[in-house]
């Protein structure tokens, strides 16, 4: 079996946080998001760390991986280290639009995974924490190995790092969430492409993503869409913030619900456009033969003072059919009303929020046939990510929030945590089905577990 040389010091260590440079780059061109939140954001101190190290071991020590479901496969497919083979695999895409950053953090661990075959990788897949749930068994992933090793390929591309050197961190990031994710969105892409007979219009799947601010979310989608592009898909990108009110409406929003701090700025039910949320879901999803196009719209953060607007719709990206999958994200997509004493004992504000919200299934989530959860232990986690980010940023030299600024900044969501992702997690999303449904649990790293 051919042995993979990553054990000497990682010459890329301080790229780590280009994974989230490019995300935010990607975010700020398509979604003019200028508030770029680099730091803590992937691999912030990786508190799972001594998990996926032990797991790591457990693996190693393990009779039943050690039955060799992989070594009966590379007896048949030999060696599956092309990953290895050329340097030029080790360029970065993203590195060609311009957008190269380069930020450093002495938190990260610098002692390179110690993945010696193509044997110890597939332990080291084998114990990744969702593959359980997605039902991905040993046998399942020796079969299909050479793709999560192109996939892995193609994510250092993305985020400029040398895949020879990556740390367990980066390892575990990548075959332990990213890759199985994005496996289980080509199973669910499968199912609903099998519903439809030859020659019909296939619709594209659109698969919701609901997620606390700051968990990570903005950068897991922006993984799986390269994934596509890269496997010869054809992608989109939405957000709930894409489909926020005008600073017009914004404003007249405000006024009338004076005094109620939830609906004074952007964010809670009531604050989107839903006939125009309605008309772009509907009409992206008839994306379905070549030459069809469209522009996706984009909301600015910036304007106004950061109280925000609609970008101008000549900065809105284009997308072609045939799409095949919607990538939709947001951190309330897939809430559902509560009865009014529920939300009125969480905080009074939130019976106009709760009401707004019966409108919104018809708006989004009934356009969402494919959803991920991504579970946090506390809405408190949101605070302590928004105010790392900003924290990261003031070091950095830009502007950011301060401490009682970012404090009022999530006042402001947390209500709406608290009433909803409860039922959210108990009961998944508003119309959603059990087989359609991966609910991925994170820790206050924003690591699986």
């Amino acid at each position: 079996m051919a042995t993979l040389n990553i054990l000497s010091p990682s010459p890329m260590t301080n790229s780590l946080f280009n994974i989230t440079n490019y995300s935010r780059a990607y975010h700020n061109i398509y979604y003019n998001n200028i508030n770029v939140k680099c730091k803590h954001l992937l691999f912030p101190n990786y508190t799972h760390c001594s998990v996926v190290s032990s797991l790591f071991s457990q693996s190693k020590s393990n009779p039943s991986l050690k039955s060799s479901p992989m070594q009966n496969h590379f007896s048949k497919s030999g060696g599956a280290c092309s990953w290895l083979q050329e340097s030029s695999m080790h360029e970065s895409d993203a590195a060609s639009t311009g957008q190269k950053q380069s930020l450093s953090c002495s938190a990260l661990p610098t002692k390179p995974a110690q993945i010696s075959a193509v044997q110890d990788l597939f332990e080291f897949i084998c114990s990744g924490p969702l593959l359980e749930k997605m039902g991905m068994t040993p046998d399942k992933i020796a079969e299909s190995v050479d793709k999560w090793i192109a996939y892995n390929s193609y994510l250092c591309r993305l985020f400029q790092l040398n895949e020879l050197y990556l740390t367990i961190p980066e390892k575990a990031r990548f075959f332990h969430y990213y890759i199985p994710v994005f496996l289980w969105c080509e199973d669910q892409i499968s199912q609903h492409r099998s519903k439809f007979k030859d020659g019909e219009d296939i619709p594209p799947l659109v698969i919701g993503f609901s997620a606390p601010q700051g968990s990570g979310k903005t950068t897991l989608v922006f993984a799986l869409d390269y994934l596509f592009q890269k496997t010869g898909r054809k992608s989109a990108t939405l957000s709930i913030d894409d489909f926020y009110l005008t600073a017009e409406g914004q404003a007249k929003l405000r006024e009338e619900n004076p005094g109620n701090a939830l609906l004074e700025f952007r964010g809670n039910a009531g604050s989107h456009d839903l006939q125009f949320s309605i008309e772009t879901l509907t009409a992206v999803s008839k994306l379905t033969k070549e030459g069809m196009k469209m522009k996706l719209p984009r909301y600015d953060k910036s304007a106004y003072n950061g109280r925000g607007d609609r970008a101008d719709p000549s900065t809105w990206p284009e997308v072609e059919g045939p799409l095949t999958v919607i990538l939709f994200e947001g951190w309330m997509l897939g809430f559902r009303p509560l009865p009014v004493e529920v939300v009125k004992a969480v905080d009074p504000q939130l019976e106009i929020v709760n009401k707004n919200l019966e409108a919104y299934f018809d708006a989004w989530d009934k356009f969402v046939k494919a959803w991920i959860v991504i579970k946090i232990k506390e809405p408190s986690c949101v605070y302590e990510w928004r105010l790392q980010a900003e924290i990261a940023m003031r070091e950095a030299g830009n502007p950011g929030m301060s401490d009682e600024e970012v404090k009022d900044f999530v006042s402001r969501y947390l209500p709406a945590y608290n009433a909803y992702l409860p039922t959210l997690y108990s009961e998944g999303p508003n119309g959603s089905e059990p087989g359609n449904l991966l609910l991925i649990e994170i820790d206050e790293g924003r690591n699986p577990f």
